[in-house]
C-alpha cells in the first residue's frame, strides 16, 4: 500500500491506502489502549461487560500509520473517540461514521480531519490529569457522604442550580462512584465517575458540581479527593478532565496529587452527511475491493 502519483499536471497527490478492520476481541483493544493509558482510560473502561456490547472499533492501517475510533453508546447519549494516526482516523470514518449527533473527544491534531467528517460544536480545549496512590494527597476539610440512586432527587436538583436541565437516573449513579458535601441541611457539592472499570484498574472522575451559592469554599475538593480516595482502593489509575482556563479547579485537582498528562478536545458534533448514504455506498465499495485484506480497503486523496 504505497503512495502513488494520482493526478497529472503540475500538483502532484499521494494516494493513502488503508485497510479496515472491525474489532471484536478485547485483547486485541486493550493491547492498542494501554500504550497511553492517561488519555484512552475512557476507552478502556467501556471494555467492562455491560459495556463492551455497546460499542464499536475500528482500526485502521495503511501508508500514514495506525488509527483507532470507538464508537459508543451510553445512557447520557452517544460518543466518539479517536486515537493514532489523523489521515488513518479519517479511513475510518469515511466509511464508519458513526450516528448522526455523537460527542467526540480527540486530541488537537485531529480537528482538521474532525471536520471533514463532522461539523463540531462547542468545541473544547481541555487537560486530561491523572494520579496514583503514590501521588494522591486527601482533602479532610469536609466530611463527605456517599450517593445512591435513592439520592436522585437531591442530585438532579443540584445539578439543575443554574437552571440547566438535569437527566440523571438512579441507575447513573448506582454504576458509579458519587460523594457529597451536605451543608446547612442540604446537598451543596458533588463529584462523581464517567467510568469506572475495576477490571481494567482505571476510572474517570466528573460531573463535579457545586451549588453556585456555597462555591469558594473548598466543598468540590473534597467530594473530589472522597470520589478520588475510593476509587484508587480499586483502580491503579484514576483520571479527570479540566478546562485549563479554570484556574481555581486545576490548582485543587493539583493539590489532590494530580498531574497533567496530556491535551485532548470535547466536542459536539454532527455528521455532515445526515442521511449516511455516502458513507454506506463507500462502505460497500471497500469490502469489495478489501477481501483479499480482510478487512475494507479505503483509499484517500491529499
Amino acid at each position: 500500500m504505497a503512495e502513488r502519483e494520482l493526478r497529472a499536471g503540475a500538483i502532484p497527490a499521494r494516494r493513502l491506502d488503508y485497510v479496515v478492520r472491525s474489532l471484536h476481541d478485547p485483547d486485541e483493544i486493550r493491547s492498542l489502549l494501554r500504550a497511553r493509558i492517561e488519555y484512552t482510560a475512557y476507552a478502556l473502561g467501556q471494555l467492562e461487560p455491560g459495556l463492551f456490547e455497546r460499542t464499536r472499533w475500528f482500526l485502521a492501517r495503511g501508508t500514514t500509520g495506525v488509527g483507532l475510533v470507538l464508537h459508543s453508546r451510553g445512557g447520557l447519549g452517544d460518543a466518539t473517540f479517536v486515537m493514532g494516526d489523523p489521515d488513518a482516523i479519517l479511513a475510518v470514518l469515511s466509511i464508519h461514521p458513526g450516528t448522526a449527533q455523537t460527542y467526540v473527544t480527540c486530541q488537537p491534531q485531529h480537528l482538521d480531519m474532525l471536520r471533514r467528517v463532522y461539523r463540531l460544536a462547542t468545541q473544547q480545549p481541555m487537560v486530561r490529569m491523572v494520579v496514583t496512590r503514590e501521588t494522591f494527597r486527601r482533602c479532610e476539610r469536609y466530611d463527605a457522604v456517599p450517593l445512591t440512586g435513592i439520592d436522585i432527587r437531591k442530585i438532579n436538583a443540584l445539578y439543575g442550580s443554574e437552571n440547566g436541565p438535569s437527566f440523571y437516573v438512579p441507575e447513573h449513579i448506582d454504576a458509579g462512584v458519587y460523594r457529597g458535601i451536605v451543608a446547612e441541611g442540604r446537598l451543596v457539592a458533588i463529584a462523581g465517575t464517567h467510568v469506572v472499570s475495576r477490571q481494567e484498574g482505571v476510572a474517570v472522575v466528573g460531573n463535579v458540581f457545586t451549588h453556585p451559592a456555597y462555591r469558594g469554599r473548598g466543598y468540590a475538593t473534597s467530594a473530589t479527593s472522597a470520589v478520588t480516595e475510593a476509587l484508587l482502593a480499586n483502580c491503579d489509575y484514576v483520571v479527570l478532565t479540566v478546562d485549563p482556563r479554570n484556574a481555581p479547579a486545576v490548582a485543587a485537582y493539583t493539590r489532590l496529587g494530580y498531574r497533567e498528562a496530556c491535551q485532548l478536545v470535547e466536542a459536539s458534533a454532527s455528521r455532515r452527511d445526515p442521511s449516511g448514504l455516502g458513507a454506506s455506498l463507500r462502505r460497500i465499495r471497500a469490502a469489495i475491493r478489501g477481501r483479499k485484506y480482510d478487512g475494507a480497503f479505503v483509499t484517500l486523496h491529499d
